[in-house]
């Protein structure tokens, strides 16, 4: 089955300005271009310059990972612009890692990574977005988040907390007229799909056990932050919106049938 071919950009943001972060590749990319396929100005962020960016997205270098270096983009965007209406917290990952082995420092920078820098970042929109009409934050956390993360579970941990601190915020700040969203990511397939999920074969065994029977892409995930960003969810702040095409099957149900 294939995904959504829906022209996910017939919401019209022609009059904002984004920033999303690790947007230089795979699903940060693929949002960027979603935002100014909508007619956002749209700054991606990343610690090395990107082969190339689509028209309507430009690039900042930026190690988010450093309170003063989120500030100061922020800042420069702002100092730029005019502006910020979006911000996306997209940056994140983690390789495995047995918790049993995993060090200080390697538990420390996957925090920064997932957590302190949408913090920072959200920390230095805030006074740049509130009083805004429909400033919006949408954090990108993962089902590994709201879930046992065996192998992951630094990451795991991070995107938990992205969670709370989500709801958290859109408490704080809600008066102040900024909006924060999570969106619950599942099994999605970018450019780095076979090193994630293994090879073909591996990858459609994964589709069959959702209950959509496909992995999501981009787009799913884009399509979701864009609503998120437009007035069409004006009343929508603190949620946790699930794009994981129905979850995953329960092992249980296979062990019973004895599968």
């Amino acid at each position: 089955m294939q995904g959504n071919k829906a022209n996910i950009a017939t919401i019209e943001l022609g009059d904002r300005v984004a920033i999303v972060t690790g947007g230089t590749r795979g699903l940060g990319l693929r949002i960027a271009t979603a935002l100014a396929a909508a007619g956002a100005r749209v700054v991606v962020c990343g610690r090395n310059m990107p082969d190339g960016l689509p028209d309507g997205v430009s690039f900042r270098a930026a190690d988010i990972r450093d309170p003063d270096q989120a500030k100061a983009l922020v800042d420069g965007v702002v100092a730029e612009f005019g502006q910020l209406d979006i911000l996306v917290n997209n940056a994140g990952g983690s390789p495995q890692a047995a918790a049993a082995e995993a060090s200080p420092r390697f538990f420390d920078a996957i925090l920064k990574l997932n957590l302190h820098s949408a913090m920072y970042m959200a920390q230095a929109a805030h006074a740049h977005m509130q009083g805004r009409d429909g400033a919006s934050i949408v954090n990108i956390a993962s089902v590994s988040g709201i879930r046992p993360s065996p192998m992951t579970a630094a990451y795991g941990a991070a995107k938990a907390g992205l969670v709370n601190l989500t709801q958290s915020l859109a408490q704080e700040w809600g008066p102040v007229g900024i909006r924060v969203n999570a969106i619950i990511v599942g099994l999605v397939q970018t450019e780095a799909a076979a090193e994630t999920y293994g090879d073909d074969a591996a990858q459609s065994a994964v589709s069959q056990s959702i209950p959509m029977q496909r992995m999501g892409t981009g787009d799913d995930v884009a399509g979701a932050v864009l609503w998120l960003c437009s007035s069409l969810a004006a009343w929508v702040s603190g949620a946790r919106i699930n794009v994981d095409g129905g979850g995953e099957r329960p092992y249980f149900l296979d062990l019973v049938k004895g599968a």
